[in-house]
C-alpha cells in the first residue's frame, strides 16, 4: 500500500488562524525557485541582445538527433506511466497530464527524425514546426488538466479517452507522413534558414501553460506534493520553451536553449517520479498526488478500509494462523518490506484500537452503574457490554461461601491479598463487596501489560457497582419504609437536600383522620386498634402516592399529605381532590365489612405555606407550616365522616368545575377572616 504526499493533512483539516505553507511556497524556497525560472529568459534575452558575441552557432546535425530521441523517449516513458496511473486510478487528470507528456513527446520525436542529414537531406517546415505545434497540442491538454474537473466532466473525460488517445496517435502518424515523405506536402520542403514559426497561436500555448502553471500551484497549496512541484515547474519551463522557439535562431545557443528547457521539464519530472518510486519501494502510487480531489479522497477511503482490514485480519491471525502480509500483499501491491512494516505497523494499531475499546467498555460500565438499577439488570448490561471488547467474559456472585467459575470454584483463600487467580489463558479477579467476595470475573489474557491493569480496574469498577447496587437497596428499603419516595429519592440523590432550612411553595395539603377512632380504641384491644389503622393506612398511602402526593406525618390516626411538594407537580389542587375521593371510596370498603369502624373525614386548602427540614442537627423531619396547612386542619376537623371538605383557594384551582355543595363562610378557629368551605362530592 504506497503512501505518498496525498496523505498529508489538508487545509480544510489545518487551524485557519495561521495559513500552513508547504515547503516549496515558503518565501525563501518561493523567491529561489522563481529565480531558477526566470535564468533561462534572462539567458535568452542576452543570447539575443549580444547577437554577434553570444548566440553562436553549433550545428551538429547527430548529436541533435541522439538528444532529441532520448529525450523523447524519457517522455513517452512518463506519458505511459501516467497513464497507467490513470487507469488505475479511474482519473481525468492524470490522462490529461499523461496526454501532455505523450503529444510533446510524439512532436518532439518528429524533430528529431526531420533533423536535417538524418532521413531528409535538408532542414524542412517539418523540422521547424513539430516542435511548436507539439507543445501548442499540449498546453491545451495542460490547461485543462489544471481545472477542477467535476464529477460529470471527470466521466466525460475518460469516457472519451479512447478517441482523445486514437486522435492524438493518427494527428502525429498524419504529421509524420506528412513531413517526412519527400514531396508529400509543404512541410517536407525545404524552409528558411531563420526558421518558421506560428505566429500568434505560439503566445496562445505560453498562456495556456501559465494557466496551468498556476492552477497548479493553487492545488498545491490545498495539498502539497513534490510531484505538484515537479509538474509546476514542467509547465513553467514548457513555457519558456515556446518562448525561446519563436525567434527562430536555428542551431544558435537561442535555438538550443529550447532544447534545452525541454529536456529539462522532462528530465525534471522523471526525476522526482524516481525519487517518489525510491521512497515508497513501488510506482503504485507515484502520481497520486496529481489526482482529481474525488481520486484523491477514493484512494483515503481505500487505504482506510485496507487497515480496517489489516486490523481484521490480525485479530483472527490466531485462528487462521496466516500472516498478514502474505494475504495483503498481493491484494495492495505490497512490497515485501513494505508488507513487513506494514504487518508491524497494523499490529500495533490492533493493539491500540483494542486498548481503546477496553477503556471505552470501562467508561461505559462505569456510567451503567447508576444509582438504582436493579443487581441482576446492572451485572447483565455491564457483562453484555463488557464482552464486546474483552471477548469470553464470564462473572459468577458468590453462593454460600463459593463462587463456582466453571468447572472450579473459588473461595476466599483462593485470592490472597485481592490478587487474581491465572488459568492458561484467562485471568480469574475477585469481586468484593465491603471487603468480602462476592463474585469473580474471568477475563482472558491480554496481548499487552496493558490489558492486565485494565481487567483489574475492571473487576474494581464492578465490584464498587455491585456494592453501590446492594447498599442503595438496603438505602432505598430503608428510607422508603419511614417516608415518602419523592423524599426518600431527593436524599439518595443529594444529600444536602437533608440540610436544616424551607421554602415557600404554593402546595395543595391534605389532611385525613379517623371519625369515632377514639371511641373505637376505648373498646378495643390494641391489636385490634393497629391492624384498623394498618388497614386504613394500606388503602389510603398507595392512592396517595399514585396520586403524586407526599405524605410527610403519621400521628395516631391522623396522616398529612403534600401535592406539589416536594416534587413539582401541575394540577396538584385536582390530583389532591381525586385522592382524597378515592380514599373514602376505599375507606367505605373497608368499614363495610367490618361493624363499628370508624370513617375517614378529610380537609384539603390550598395556598402557601414554607416547606423543608425542620427540626435539629440531630434529628430533623421533612413537614410544611402555614395557613394554608392550618386551614386544611381545620376542614378536616369539621367534615362529616366519610366526607371530602375543600377551600375556597382549592376549588378555583379545579378544572373544570367539580360537584360540590356549599357550607358558607365559615369561622375557624385562629382564624380572624371567615373562610368559604365546600363538600366535595365528585369530579367530573
Amino acid at each position: 500500500m504506497p503512501t505518498n504526499d496525498l496523505m498529508s493533512t489538508s487545509t480544510e483539516e489545518r487551524p485557519r488562524s495561521e495559513p500552513y505553507l508547504p515547503p516549496a511556497t515558503q518565501p525563501v524556497r518561493a523567491v529561489v525557485w522563481a529565480i531558477h525560472l526566470a535564468l533561462p529568459m534572462l539567458g535568452l534575452w542576452l543570447l539575443l541582445a549580444n547577437h554577434d558575441d553570444l548566440n553562436g552557432k553549433w550545428h551538429d546535425n547527430l548529436s541533435h538527433f541522439w538528444l532529441i530521441i532520448a529525450v523523447a523517449g524519457i517522455n513517452v516513458v512518463l506519458g505511459v506511466m501516467i497513464g497507467q496511473a490513470s487507469a488505475r486510478r479511474a482519473d481525468a487528470r492524470l490522462l490529461l497530464v499523461s496526454l501532455v507528456f505523450l503529444s510533446s513527446a510524439g512532436f518532439f520525436l518528429m524533430h528529431g527524425l526531420a533533423t536535417p542529414k538524418i532521413i531528409l537531406g535538408k532542414g524542412t517546415y517539418g523540422f521547424d514546426l513539430s516542435q511548436p505545434v507539439g507543445l501548442l497540442v499540449a498546453s491545451v491538454f495542460a490547461a485543462v488538466s489544471a481545472l477542477p474537473l467535476s464529477e460529470r466532466a471527470a466521466r466525460a473525460v475518460l469516457g472519451a479517452q479512447i478517441w482523445l488517445r486514437g486522435g492524438l496517435a493518427a494527428l502525429l502518424a498524419l504529421w509524420g507522413a506528412a513531413s517526412l515523405v519527400p514531396g508529400l506536402t509543404a512541410l517536407s520542403a525545404p524552409a528558411p534558414g531563420a526558421g518558421a514559426g506560428l505566429g500568434g497561436a505560439e503566445l496562445a500555448g505560453v498562456a495556456l501553460y501559465s494557466v496551468a502553471a498556476v492552477m497548479m500551484f493553487r492545488l498545491h497549496r490545498r495539498r502539497p506534493a513534490a510531484m505538484l512541484v515537479s509538474l509546476i515547474t514542467a509547465y513553467a519551463l514548457l513555457a519558456e520553451a515556446m518562448v525561446a522557439g519563436m525567434f527562430r535562431h536555428n542551431w544558435h545557443m537561442s535555438w538550443w536553449l529550447w532544447h534545452l528547457l525541454l529536456t529539462l521539464a522532462f528530465v525534471f519530472v522523471a526525476y522526482s517520479a524516481h525519487l517518489q518510486f525510491r521512497r515508497e519501494g513501488t510506482g503504485a502510487g507515484v502520481f497520486d498526488s496529481v489526482a482529481l480531489s474525488a481520486t484523491v479522497l477514493r484512494i483515503r477511503a481505500e487505504y482506510e478500509d485496507a487497515l480496517e482490514e489489516l486490523v481484521g485480519h490480525l485479530r483472527r491471525r490466531a485462528e487462521t494462523r496466516v500472516p498478514v502480509a502474505t494475504r495483503l500483499a498481493g491484494k495492495f501491491g505490497l512490497t515485501e518490506g513494505q508488507a513487513a512494516v506494514l504487518d508491524r505497523a497494523g499490529e500495533a494499531l490492533a493493539n491500540e484500537r483494542e486498548l481503546s475499546e477496553r477503556l471505552a467498555a470501562l467508561v461505559d460500565t462505569g456510567r451503567q452503574a447508576r444509582v438504582g438499577l436493579p443487581e441482576r439488570e446492572l451485572l447483565t448490561q455491564a457483562l453484555d457490554r463488557v464482552r464486546q471488547a474483552y471477548g469470553d467474559v464470564r462473572m459468577t456472585l458468590v453462593a454460600d461461601g463459593r463462587v463456582a467459575m466453571g468447572s472450579r470454584e473459588y473461595g476466599p483463600a483462593d485470592f490472597p491479598g485481592g490478587e487474581p487467580v491465572r488459568l492458561g489463558g484467562a485471568v480469574v479477579h475477585p469481586l468484593t463487596v465491603k471487603g468480602q467476595l462476592a463474585g469473580a470475573l474471568e477475563v482472558p489474557v491480554g496481548r499487552t501489560p496493558q490489558d492486565e491493569a485494565l481487567a483489574a480496574t475492571l473487576a474494581g469498577q464492578l465490584s464498587i457497582a455491585l456494592e453501590n447496587a446492594r447498599l442503595y437497596q438496603e438505602l432505598s428499603t430503608l428510607f422508603r419504609q419511614y417516608m415518602s419516595p419523592d423524599v426518600a429519592n431527593s436524599l439518595l440523590a443529594d444529600p444536602r437536600t437533608a440540610a436544616l432550612g424551607g421554602e415557600l411553595v404554593e402546595l395543595t395539603a391534605l389532611f385525613a383522620d379517623l371519625k369515632g377512632f377514639t371511641s373505637f380504641s376505648e373498646r378495643s384491644a390494641p391489636g385490634e386498634i393497629v391492624e384498623m389503622l394498618n388497614r386504613y393506612h394500606t388503602a389510603a398511602v398507595p392512592i396517595i402516592l399514585s396520586h403524586g402526593g407526599t405524605i410527610v406525618q403519621f400521628v395516631g390516626d391522623a396522616l398529612l399529605a403534600l401535592f406539589n411538594a416536594p416534587a413539582p407537580q401541575p394540577g396538584h389542587a385536582t390530583a389532591a381532590a381525586r385522592a382524597a375521593l378515592a380514599m373514602q371510596e376505599a375507606a367505605e370498603e373497608i368499614a363495610a365489612g367490618t361493624a363499628g369502624y370508624p370513617r375517614f373525614r378529610i380537609g384539603i386548602n390550598t395556598g402557601l405555606a414554607l416547606v423543608g427540614n425542620i427540626g435539629s442537627p440531630e434529628l430533623r423531619g421533612f413537614n410544611a407550616m402555614g395557613d394554608c396547612v392550618n386551614v386544611a386542619a381545620r376542614l378536616e376537623g369539621i367534615a362529616e365522616p366519610g366526607t371530602v371538605v375543600i377551600g375556597q383557594s382549592t376549588l378555583d384551582q379545579i378544572a373544570p368545575r367539580p360537584r360540590v355543595r356549599s357550607l358558607g363562610e365559615l369561622s375557624l378557629k385562629g382564624k380572624e377572616q371567615p373562610v368559604h368551605a365546600y363538600v366535595l362530592s365528585g369530579l367530573p
